[in-house]
């Protein structure tokens, strides 16, 4: 099921902007000056377009999304830009995700691997967790002979806070079935990705 985020945004959450506003005036600010007047709403919205993916069953993504086809070779959907918010820090983390599959007699509507992507980015995450869920899912309602997702992203908790810098990726992966057991098949997953770093 496809959340339609622009509904999700028209109801309004007031315990959310009270909060907001309480936030405010924690820190030192006064939530009635004319800048701040309207911040406890867009906080709000904000938040609610980048945690949607709780609005979101995964499963329904594969309903009437799956197709019968003797296609055996690897599909690989590259480059799936994706945005989260770390778990820890309510800061974002972004991103490319790449997603492999070897087909065991059936294939997946193309569209449906970045939405999946989405539904699982689109929650408080941490990387590593993001990228078992979406092999996993993949795995368990397409049953491929193998699954692969690498996920390269950047995090501001590491660019702002903290250590400060600026230039550290994370790489994380997920790999089942014949890209864990066969490191022909491995290999060549990677050789794909790396090529779209070139």
């Amino acid at each position: 099921m496809k959340v339609d985020v622009g509904e999700l945004l028209r109801e309004e959450r007031p315990e959310i902007q009270g909060l907001v506003r309480q936030l405010l005036s924690r820190l030192g600010e006064d939530p009635e000056r004319e800048g701040l007047l309207r911040t406890p709403a867009r906080v709000e919205r904000t938040l609610q377009s980048l945690t949607h993916g709780y609005q979101e069953d995964p499963e329904k993504l594969f309903t009437g999304a799956r197709f019968v086809e003797q296609y055996d070779e690897m599909v690989l959907v590259k480059e799936i830009d994706f945005f989260s918010l770390c778990e820890h820090h309510l800061i974002p983390f972004f991103g490319k995700c790449h997603v492999a599959y070897i087909p065991d007699g059936k294939i997946l509507g193309l569209s449906k691997i970045p939405r999946l992507v989405e539904i699982f980015a689109r929650r408080l995450q941490v990387q590593e967790r993001l990228t078992c869920q979406i092999a996993e899912t993949l795995n368990l309602h397409l049953k491929p002979k193998g699954v692969a997702v690498v996920i390269e992203a950047q995090h501001l908790c590491v660019m702002m806070r903290g250590v400060q810098k600026q230039n550290t990726k994370m790489v994380t992966s997920s790999m089942l079935g014949i890209f864990r057991t066969d490191p022909k098949t491995r290999t060549e997953f990677l050789s794909f990705i790396r090529g779209s770093n070139g």
